[in-house]
């Protein structure tokens, strides 16, 4: 009966299977590698003046397993020229990130088995000299602004002080020394600079409400100007370039977050600048060079900007011209915004990297980032919507299997984490190798994800395992609705938040999955907030207002955790996790384990000890989604 109202309330099935790609040869089964592999050569940025290109690419030091390292090659006009130098000599974790600072030096950070306390170290680009910036074990750190005008120095944040709390230093790019620009008092959870980078706003947060501090120069002391609780959001993005105002993200007073200019003499009034019909705006941009406000980036069911200058604009719908067919975003630039780095990609492909001369208007191509997987055999992701019980529209995903009738088929059931993050458009690895071996694959957007405004979002407040997890259940009724799914051969995979969605899943809808696969993963809501990173503990009251309050909430918080109603579990479970996860405890899932062991349930379990919040090295990662191919393989006969 639910079924059958679902269907009368949603788009019609021949609307999906009308637009599903023609029925006819299958692709062949591309290896587990092609999909997860570390490309042959990416992650592409320009030095500041255009003469060197920097990129990573695997790499073996010492003859240990390849590694995603930093090299560096000189630029001549747009082409590489002459042999690439290897400047960094990870052999443990790939790099993860890097910038250049300047035109001589690259920057980068880098982690210990996947702790996420973060270390941030300079490597001169002619000498190879490395300098670590925050030598401090068991400490996180961070870039708070890379001080562009300032050759000797960047600024970064660490939590060596106070555990719970991150203070602002100046370091020396040369000899590591630090000085210290800003400590905090001890409720600061995030600072902002203007373009000078000078330390000139902070957020404080008591928990349930955040406080806007600002200064006019550093040598005075913070005042606050704004407190609003922490359902309202007012986040500074960058200062007005004669730094006395700032522009942020708000939705005081509005749903959805908006651009808005703040005028710290009158911060009860806004100067709206933009907003999107109906969604959060993600962010915004400048251009240092010409000083002038350039875009806005949000979200519909595909990635959208708002320019607010010409010549972005039409650099972008240049570039466009040239690569019809695919999104195109520019991910690095000189300093005189000559030359840029361009990606096109698409939901197909992750796509190729191109230097763009915006002078010459010309294009020259760097890499495709993964040809081993032909677009053509790639699976299409298609925008879908449906209702859920309670009269919601969600957003999601479906990507169908290629060559396949999509009816009746296998189907990955695929919540996000966080669970405050959303799912968006664009090549997603675990999406086409699942459609690749005949999988559906539904990812939604589900009441608490961001993105859709506020009200969406605190509809998810207090619902783990239940208003949110009835959303996923209604896509899986939707999809059943539709005729896509086979009921009998429906699968769970999530990570993180997911991974808590999928104990759910199988904990309260037992007859709902016939599998499912939890990475690193929550199961029970009273550990779980007893064992977050200290630099955590400063929001925890917010979370237990988002999540649930362990003495006020204790009841519902026992119903809602996986791990205590293990009973009901039936269904055959993979759970892999990684010793170092600073996020989600190894305990959640040993819990789990032991949990189902107990009955004397079979439950597969992976654990890596060089690993976090999640697989980073390759060969974890390989091994890790090959005994998931084979683990779905076994239940659900794809």
């Amino acid at each position: 009966m639910f079924i059958d109202r679902l269907a009368r309330l949603l788009p019609d099935t021949g609307s999906l299977i009308a637009a599903a790609p023609a029925v006819g040869h299958a692709p062949r089964i591309y290896p587990v590698q092609d999909f997860f592999r570390n490309p042959d050569r990416g992650f592409f940025r320009l030095a500041d003046d255009g003469s060197m290109l920097g990129f990573m690419e695997p790499s073996s030091v010492n003859g240990l397993a390849p590694r995603m390292n930093v090299f560096v090659q000189t630029l001549q006009g747009s082409t590489p020229v002459g042999q690439p130098r290897r400047l960094t000599q990870e052999s443990d974790r790939d790099i993860s990130q890097y910038f250049w600072k300047g035109s001589s030096t690259i920057i980068y950070e880098k982690d210990f088995n996947g702790d996420e306390n973060f270390h941030v170290l300079a490597v001169d680009a002619a000498s190879g000299k490395l300098t670590d910036l925050t030598p401090f074990q068991g400490v996180r750190a961070s870039i708070e602004d890379d001080l562009q005008d300032d050759p000797d120095h960047v600024l970064v944040s660490h939590n060596q002080r106070n555990p719970e709390v991150f203070d602002v230093y100046r370091a020396n790019i040369h000899t590591g020394s630090l000085t210290l620009v800003a400590e905090n008092p001890g409720n600061i959870v995030g600072w902002q600079t203007d373009h000078q980078g000078r330390v000139r706003a902070g957020v404080a947060s008591d928990g349930l409400h955040s406080t806007l501090l600002y200064r006019d120069s550093e040598s005075e002391d913070f005042r606050p100007i704004i407190t609003t609780d922490f359902r309202s959001v007012v986040s500074p993005e960058f200062f007005t370039f004669d730094n006395r105002k700032f522009y942020a993200l708000s939705n005081r007073g509005r749903d959805c977050l908006a651009l808005v200019i703040i005028d710290p003499a009158q911060p009860d009034l806004e100067q709206l600048v933009f907003e999107a019909q109906g969604v959060d705006l993600d962010g915004a941009g400048y251009s240092r060079l010409r000083q002038v406000l350039t875009v806005a980036v949000y979200q519909t069911d595909k990635i959208k900007y708002q320019f607010f200058d010409d010549v972005s604009a039409q650099r972008l719908a240049r570039v466009s011209e040239k690569l019809p067919g695919y999104e195109i975003s520019l991910q690095s630039g000189t300093r005189d915004e000559s030359k840029f780095i361009v990606a096109s990609y698409s939901d197909r492909t992750p796509g190729s990297r191109y230097i763009y001369d915006a002078l010459a208007n010309t294009l020259d191509k760097l890499a495709d980032i993964n040809p081993a997987l032909p677009e053509q055999d790639m699976a299409p992701m298609r925008p879908i919507q449906y209702l859920s019980r309670d009269g919601l529209t969600i957003h999601g995903y479906l990507t169908l299997p290629v060559g396949r009738s999509p009816r009746n088929l296998p189907c990955i059931v695929n919540p996000h984490g966080g669970p405050w993050l959303r799912d968006g458009w664009g090549f997603n690895p675990e999406a086409q190798f699942l459609a690749n071996r005949g999988y559906a694959v539904l990812q939604m957007n589900f009441r608490g994800s961001t993105g859709y405004g506020r009200k969406f979002w605190e509809a998810g407040f207090g619902q783990w395992g239940l208003g949110m997890q009835d959303d996923i259940t209604d896509g899986v009724h939707w999809l059943i609705g539709q005729g896509i799914a086979d009921p009998g051969r429906i699968a769970i995979y999530g990570g993180s938040y997911g991974g808590y969605a999928t104990l759910a899943g199988i904990a309260y809808t037992p007859d709902l999955y016939a599998a499912a696969v939890d990475y690193v993963g929550v199961s029970n809501l009273l550990t779980f907030m007893n064992t977050i990173p200290p630099y955590w503990k400063p929001m925890l009251t917010k979370m237990h207002s988002m999540v649930g309050d362990p003495a006020a909430d204790h009841e519902r918080l026992v119903a809602t955790s996986p791990a205590l109603n293990a009973g009901e579990i039936r269904t055959p479970l993979f759970i892999a996790q990684g010793a170092h996860d600073p996020r989600v405890n190894k305990d959640e899932s040993d819990q789990m384990v032991a949990a189902l062991r107990s009955r004397g349930v079979a439950v597969e379990y992976m654990v890596k000890d060089n690993e976090g919040h999640g697989f980073h090295n390759d060969e974890n990662k390989f091994e890790f989604y090959e005994s998931m191919e084979a683990f779905l393989r076994r239940h659900l006969n794809p």
